[in-house]
């Protein structure tokens, strides 16, 4: 059974920084695509980055494009996203997730596996 854990997230204020991190559980993480998505309340869940199986390309969110950077280190089964100059619209419960297709398949339904998500304020 897969099992993502994140971390990280928190209470900051705008203009501000925080690294996301996220713990994945199996033998076969660095043959997955690995993507970060986020929901604020009453929003639907968006993609916001993703990373593919040797971190050698990776795909943003025109929101977040220059100012979050989505990274992995497969000998850990670590997938984290640094999150720089953050705005209050980037409030949202971050969530790391596997894919089961290709890398610039930015569907939610794309992703099977999904962590329980981290909460992320961006106060003004």
């Amino acid at each position: 059974q897969v099992q993502l854990v994140e971390s990280g997230g928190g209470l900051v204020q705008a203009g501000g920084s925080l690294r996301l991190s996220c713990l994945a559980s199996g033998r076969t993480f660095s043959s997955y695509v690995m993507g970060w998505f986020r929901q604020a309340p009453g929003k639907e869940r968006e993609f916001v980055a993703a990373v593919t199986w040797s971190g050698g390309n990776t795909y943003y969110a025109d929101s977040v494009k220059g100012r979050f950077t989505i990274s992995r280190e497969n000998a850990k089964n670590m997938v984290y996203l640094q999150m720089n100059s953050l705005k209050p619209e980037d409030t949202a419960v971050y969530y790391c997730a596997r894919s089961t297709s290709v890398p610039d398949d930015t569907r939610p339904s794309a992703y099977h596996y999904w962590g329980q998500g981290t909460q992320v304020t961006v106060s003004s």
